[in-house]
C-alpha cells in the first residue's frame, strides 16, 4: 500500500468513528412535545395540565383531569444553521455553508380517568431529533456530509392520587430511533462513501412523577425519565465495507425535571421548570462487535424557563415564556451538529371552540451563539466558527369528553 493510500485510510477511519459520534449529537434533545408548551418555552409544563400533552413531562399530572382528554398537534422546526471562516489546515480556505433545513414532530396524547383516584393514558411523540446536509461539492464533506436522526416515543402511563394534595404516576417508554449519516460521499469510488448509515433501533425506558398541590391555583411538580441505550441496526457501510452484522450502541440521557405553576388571580398565571439532562451519560459510542470504539466528553446540560399565562376570556388565552438553554458539548465539538447555549423567546395563544374543544398556537424563536469549532480527522483538520438559529411553530387541537 502506498503512501496515498495510508494517508486515505487514516483519514478515512478517524471519520468514521467522529461521524458516528454525530449520528448521537445529532440526536440532541428534542424540545418539541406541544403547541401550548411551545408558546410557554416548556415553563411549568409538568404541572400546568391545560390539556393531555401535560402527560410526557409528568405522568401524575393525568389526576388533574376529571374527563377523558385528547390532544393532536404538530410542531414544525426550522433551523438556519451557518457554518463559516473555515480552513482546512489552518491555511486554504473553505466557503461559507448553510446547513439547516426544515422538520416536522407530530404528537397525540389522551387520558383517561377511571375514578377519582386512577387515571391511564397514551402518548405519541418525540424528545430527540435534528437534520443537517451540506451540499454534495462540499470541499471537506469528510467533515460535513448528511445527519438525519429522529425519535418516537411511545408511552402507555398510569397516575394515582394518594390525597387531595399527593399525586404520583409513571410509565414505560417504548422508544423508536432512526438514523441517516453520510459522510465522504463517493469518495471511494462512483457511489461508493467513506460512511453509509441507515440503521434503526428500538429500546425500552421509563418514567416517573409526582405533584403535590398547595390547593387548586397552587402546584409543583417533580419527575424523573430513564432514557436507555439503543441499539440500532440495518445498513451500516464504511471503508467500502459492510458490517450490517454489527449494531451501533447509542447512549441516550437520563432527564429530571422540577415544574411550578402559581395562578395569581382569576387573569394571570406564572409557572417555571429546571430540567437536568444526563448528557454525561455520552461517553462513548462503540459497535456490538467492537469494530470502533470512539470517547466522548460531553456533560450535562440544563434547562431553566419562565412564562406567564394571561386568560383574557372564555375564548382566548394568552401565554408567553423565556428558556435558557446550555450546552451539552464540552471539548467535542463538530460542524455538522453544531451546538452552543441558547436562548428561547416563545408565545403563544389558545382559543376555545367551546367548552370542549380548543385550538392552540405556539411560536418560538431559538437563538444561538457564535462558536469556534477545531476538529480534526486523523492528520487533517479544519477551524470555523458555527452559528445555530431556529423557528419553531406548532399547532395543536384539544377536547375533553
Amino acid at each position: 500500500m502506498n503512501k496515498k493510500q495510508i494517508f486515505t485510510r487514516s483519514v478515512i477511519t478517524a471519520a468514521i468513528a467522529l461521524a458516528s459520534s454525530q449520528s448521537m449529537a445529532a440526536g440532541f434533545q428534542l424540545n418539541a412535545q406541544s403547541a401550548t408548551g411551545l408558546g410557554r418555552a416548556f415553563a411549568g409544563d409538568g404541572v400546568i395540565a391545560d390539556n393531555a400533552s401535560t402527560m410526557a413531562k409528568n405522568a401524575a399530572s393525568m389526576t388533574l383531569f376529571d374527563a377523558p382528554a385528547l390532544s393532536l398537534g404538530v410542531i414544525a422546526i426550522d433551523t438556519d444553521v451557518k457554518v463559516k471562516d473555515t480552513k482546512l489546515m489552518g491555511v486554504q480556505p473553505i466557503g461559507d455553508a448553510s446547513i439547516g433545513g426544515t422538520s416536522y414532530a407530530p404528537n397525540i396524547y389522551y387520558i383517561q380517568p377511571i375514578n377519582d383516584k386512577f387515571a391511564v393514558g397514551a402518548s405519541l411523540y418525540s424528545n430527540f431529533g435534528t437534520k443537517t446536509e451540506f451540499n454534495e461539492d462540499y470541499a471537506v464533506d469528510l467533515f460535513g456530509g448528511i445527519t438525519d436522526v429522529k425519535s418516537v416515543n411511545l408511552g402507555l402511563s398510569a397516575a394515582y392520587r394518594v390525597n387531595q394534595q399527593l399525586s404520583i404516576g409513571g410509565g414505560l417508554d417504548v422508544i423508536y430511533g432512526s438514523g441517516k449519516l453520510e459522510r465522504g460521499r463517493d469518495m471511494l469510488g462512483p457511489n461508493r462513501d467513506a460512511v453509509n448509515i441507515d440503521a434503526d433501533g428500538v429500546a425500552l425506558g421509563f418514567n416517573l412523577g409526582t405533584i403535590y398541590e398547595l390547593d387548586q391555583n397552587n402546584r409543583f411538580g417533580l419527575s424523573y425519565r430513564y432514557s436507555p441505550t439503543l441499539e440500532a441496526k440495518g445498513d451500516i457501510n464504511y471503508l467500502g465495507r459492510d458490517i450490517g452484522n454489527e449494531k451501533l450502541k447509542m447512549p441516550l440521557p437520563d432527564m429530571a425535571e422540577f415544574s411550578g405553576f402559581n395562578k395569581l388571580n382569576d387573569k394571570f398565571a406564572v409557572h417555571y421548570s429546571i430540567q437536568w439532562i444526563r448528557w454525561s451519560e455520552f461517553d462513548k459510542l462503540e459497535t456490538t462487535s467492537g469494530t470502533f470504539s470512539k470517547a466522548y466528553e460531553w456533560q450535562d446540560s440544563w434547562h431553566y424557563s419562565i412564562g406567564g399565562t394571561y386568560y383574557l376570556n372564555n375564548q382566548w388565552t394568552l401565554r408567553a415564556g423565556y428558556m435558557h438553554d446550555t450546552s451539552a458539548q464540552n471539548k467535542e465539538t463538530s460542524i455538522s451538529v453544531p451546538d452552543s447555549d441558547r436562548n428561547w423567546l416563545s408565545g403563544g395563544f389558545s382559543y376555545h371552540l367551546d367548552s370542549k374543544s380548543t385550538i392552540d398556537f405556539g411560536l418560538t424563536y431559538l437563538i444561538g451563539k457564535d462558536v469556534g469549532v477545531e476538529e480534526s480527522q486523523g492528520p487533517l483538520n479544519i477551524k470555523a466558527t458555527t452559528r445555530a438559529n431556529a423557528w419553531l411553530y406548532g399547532l395543536q387541537y384539544s377536547r375533553s369528553f
